[in-house]
């Protein structure tokens, strides 16, 4: 996935199109004149701390809101604790960043019709006196490896979160296992760990979208770029959308769940997306909707049919 920011299209324009756009049409229809059939009701959507702490979610659901006549209750957890919540009934739609973690929800049969939404990239940030050296590196696995050589204070959220595994994921990559005094697992969310990274004068991972929304809070700066700005493509950070399987928990809100990915991925809340701004920047950039848009059904990476007959 190629995700530099030059590339990107800017435009969404009329000829665009979502593949699920039409779920919004599927509940809308109501048993009298009195509105939609699901009004009054509750959709508890599972997420991310760095989409409902960047404010995004609060900025786009009214729109959701108002056209159904619902709440929507959104719990901001890491990545491994939505998923979770999810598993145990909890949860009727989930919005998370770790396709790994992804793939095996769909695989054990918990979600169904998993969508892509949007991405950002993920970002090393640190103190601007850069005690390892990092600063520029065109390697994340480099730059890691930089900082464990030189033992310098690093924060993990240390919490199984989609950025946690993005971390652990480096450091395996960059043939490190980080540990001893300089590494620090906070089992916290996207924000405490830069605000302890900040007062520690340490490096962390973050996703760009919650470090620009807490940059005036922290001092911290950006010392190695994801590929929005042209830094490696290990740093993409895909967010992805799927409904919480009825067949598992019949409890869960199907209907009302596809609605919100058929809303989610329209074209209109797309924009929507695109044009969210902190301090004159954006966090999130939509990948549902395409000139040239591929409708071929979603399966988890690395499956084929000759995997299915093992």
């Amino acid at each position: 996935m190629t995700i530099h920011r030059r590339g990107f299209l800017a435009a969404l324009g009329a000829g665009a199109v979502a593949s699920t756009a039409g779920c919004t049409q599927l509940i809308a229809g109501s048993d009298d004149d009195d509105g939609p059939a699901v009004a009054g009701e509750t959709l508890t959507l599972t997420t991310t701390t760095s989409t409902y702490d960047t404010g995004l979610l609060d900025e786009i659901h009214t729109g959701f809101e108002d056209m159904y006549g619902v709440s929507v209750d959104a719990v901001a957890q890491g990545t491994g604790a939505a998923l979770e919540s999810a598993r145990n009934g909890d949860a009727d739609v989930v919005m998370v960043h770790a396709r790994g973690l992804e793939d095996e929800f769909l695989r054990n049969g918990y979600g169904v019709n998993r969508r892509d939404l949007m991405f950002n990239d993920f970002v090393i940030v640190g103190p601007e006196s850069d005690p390892a050296g990092i600063q520029g590196m065109s390697s994340a696995t480099e730059a890691l490896a930089t900082i464990a050589e030189a033992e310098a204070a690093f924060v993990s959220r240390g919490d199984n979160s989609g950025t946690h595994t993005k971390e652990l994921n480096l450091w395996e990559a960059a043939g490190t296992e980080p540990g001893g005094d300089w590494y620090q697992e906070t089992g916290s969310g996207m924000g405490e760990a830069l605000n302890n990274a900040s007062q520690q004068g340490a490096y962390t991972l973050s996703d760009r979208g919650t470090f620009i929304s807490q940059r005036s809070e922290v001092d911290l700066a950006i010392l190695v770029q994801g590929p929005i700005e042209d830094g490696p493509e290990i740093l993409a950070n895909p967010y992805g959308i799927m409904a919480v399987n009825p067949g598992v928990h019949d409890n869960a809100n199907y209907d009302l769940a596809m609605a919100y990915i058929g809303w989610i991925t329209s074209p209109e809340t797309q924009d929507s997306i695109s044009g969210y701004e902190v301090n004159g920047e954006q966090l999130f950039f939509p990948e549902a909707v395409s000139e040239d848009p591929d409708f071929q059904q979603y399966v988890p990476e690395g499956w084929s049919s000759d995997s299915a007959d093992e």
